[in-house]
């Protein structure tokens, strides 16, 4: 093999109308290197990623894979060339069982049926050599979030990519399955695999990458070797100034606002439902919830939002057990939901920012909309969470990720609510956004507010949790105080130890 760099993208730029989202990027990467790439949300790294794997064409600039020119939007050149991709957004067939969708793109349709037993046997060792647990049987559509991740990094290292492009592929592992995946990417890079890691996650970039890439306004603004810098040094590089990660006071916790006594819920497909859990959130105090996705968090978070009901057990909220509970029942108790899925059921994608920001509170109005105030109320909330569009007429299909999950937090927050679920609720934000968005939950507790914070993030819940919990196949473990759990602690309790001798 030739002692070039197997990747090399020169002079990459890319427009949309008038936004540049790539401005003349270059970049290489070596054989058996992990290189991480960093920046804001809306920076370009997604944009990057799509050209270099053939789903969008570049303006201007070439992509070379092993000293050959790829042929510009072509995914099918980039995967024979031996590039992997695991996208931030699935792409994933609903219909489809894990197994198909992994195989889908390496035979022929008409042959899927031939070799399923060989087929199912590697996926199955892959899925342990990496921690990717998933059943290979089941139909994508009845997988949570976290699953499906998991289904696209094994489809990506099923097609044995010699170049793997990994965008945010921790946010669904317990801290020891990540550390396990670090640890089998060392080993593959030690036999040639080159790696180009996108995350949020400082500390998984100094741990894994051996040089770190910053995008800021589409632009390259820094290049450095990962021992020759730290990750406040990169926070600051990657925003331009200096981030000061939230310091949260002791909680006051007030009145139980919402109370779950003995909760059972029905299973959904493959999703376990609730077990019998106990719990409460009061006024002024956050509880975190840590678990490996698929463990409970989404039959919990759609009993509170009222998408679901008890199947024995009771709810009751303020003292008072709803009637009925519905997701009208929910906002009417002013229960703000930051869902997990923004794409899904968190916006409606040909919608404009202004009619996704008032799709939980029209009807507060009688059904009449002042659509001169919800414009101007949208434009507040795109001043104050800073998100990337053209303006409120904006449809939610063109922004980033993170920009549309900073319009659904400013929708929730700006009601003030009385209780909020926050759904992995800086999922995909860089590090500005999650250190805005966390003080703002800091500051909605503080004025009272009872919060949910769902997150798989150990970090999150370490930083931000008045009290932390863990959801373990519908199971919730005692209550843990603040600081009296460490991160492998709350890991042994992720993946199920310490349940049958809990008292």
């Amino acid at each position: 093999m030739a002692q070039g760099p197997v990747l090399r993208l020169s002079g990459i730029t890319k427009r949309f109308g008038g936004l540049i989202a790539n401005d003349g990027i270059s970049l290489s990467l070596a054989r058996g290197e992990v290189v991480a790439l960093l920046g804001e949300n809306g920076a370009g790294k997604t944009t990057l990623m799509n050209i270099l794997f053939g789903h969008y064409t570049a303006d201007a600039g070439t992509v070379e894979v092993m000293g050959q020119t790829l042929p510009p939007g072509q995914p099918g050149a980039a995967l024979k060339a031996g590039v992997g991709m695991v996208h931030q957004h699935f792409t994933l067939a609903d219909n489809l069982t894990v197994l198909d969708n992994v195989l889908l793109g390496t035979r022929p349709l008409l042959s899927l049926s031939s070799g399923r037993s060989a087929a199912r046997a590697r996926l199955a060792q892959l899925a342990q050599d990496f921690g990717l647990a998933v059943n290979p049987d089941a139909r994508v559509a009845t997988l949570s979030v976290g699953e499906r991740q998991r289904v696209e990094i094994l489809k990506a290292l099923y097609r044995d990519a010699r170049i793997l492009i990994l965008d945010e592929p921790t946010a669904v592992l317990t801290p020891q399955e990540a550390d396990a995946l670090f640890d089998t990417l060392r080993r593959m890079t030690q036999q040639g695999l080159s790696v180009i890691f996108i995350s949020h996650k400082l500390h998984e970039v100094m741990a894994i990458s051996s040089r770190v890439l910053v995008l800021r306004h589409g632009r390259l603004v820094g290049e450095t070797a990962t021992a020759q810098t730290d990750r406040h040094q990169l926070a600051t590089l990657m925003v331009g100034a200096e981030i000061t990660a939230p310091a949260p006071a002791k909680a006051r916790p007030g009145a139980t606002l919402l109370k779950l006594d003995k909760v059972s819920t029905a299973r959904q497909g493959n999703r376990p439902g609730l077990e019998q859990i106990t719990m409460e959130l009061r006024a002024g105090q956050i509880l975190g919830l840590a678990g490996v996705s698929g463990n409970g968090q989404g039959a919990l978070a759609d009993l509170l939002c009222g998408l679901d009901s008890p199947t024995e057990g009771s709810l009751t909220i303020a003292g008072t057990t709803p009637q009925a509970w519905s997701p009208r029942a929910a906002l009417d108790h002013r229960i703000g939901r930051i869902p997990e899925d923004r794409h899904k059921t968190g916006t409606i994608a040909d919608f404009t920012l202004t009619e996704n920001a008032v799709l939980e509170s029209y009807a507060a109005g009688g059904g009449w909309m002042n659509w001169r105030a919800a414009r101007a109320a949208t434009a507040g909330i795109i001043d104050k969470y800073d998100i990337r569009c053209p303006g409120p007429d904006t449809r939610i299909r063109l922004l980033s990720g993170g920009n549309m999950q900073k319009l659904i937090l400013g929708r929730v927050l700006e009601t003030t609510p009385r209780i909020i679920l926050a759904n992995q609720p800086v999922r995909g934000l860089d590090i500005g956004a999650v250190t805005y968005v966390q003080e703002q939950l800091i500051a909605a507790r503080d004025a009272g507010a009872a919060i949910l914070l769902i997150s798989e993030d150990l970090d999150e819940i370490l930083s931000l949790s008045d009290s932390i919990r863990v959801i373990s196949q519908g199971r919730l473990s005692p209550d843990f105080p603040r600081g009296t759990k460490t991160p492998t602690e709350l890991g042994q309790w992720m993946a199920g130890q310490g349940f049958d001798h809990a008292a």
